[in-house]
């Protein structure tokens, strides 16, 4: 489950930001701003490594019909996870 351009561009805005910031404090400490740049840099470079939407949902229906799609129960939990936040976006 992917979430969707408009989710991440309002987790990306200034008041969701502020919102995240009241719920769980500052992501980073000044100290670290450094190392958050490898972070970025990494992150960025994985989402442009990532497939296309239709290829990644062929891929899974692929899976599903041949019955070789057996999502690990931490897969499960992440996606749930993420969908509630993405939900709470709303």
């Amino acid at each position: 489950m992917r979430i969707s351009d408009t989710q991440v561009k309002k987790v990306l805005s200034e008041d969701w930001a502020a919102y995240n910031h009241r719920l769980i404090g500052p992501i980073a400490k000044p100290a670290a701003q450094e190392s958050d740049q490898d972070l970025i840099r990494k992150v960025t470079e994985d989402v442009i490594a990532m497939g296309d939407r239709e290829e990644i949902i062929a891929d899974l229906k692929a899976k599903i019909e041949a019955g070789s799609y057996n999502p690990t129960s931490e897969e499960i939990v992440d996606a749930m996870i993420r969908r509630s936040i993405a939900d709470r976006l709303r």
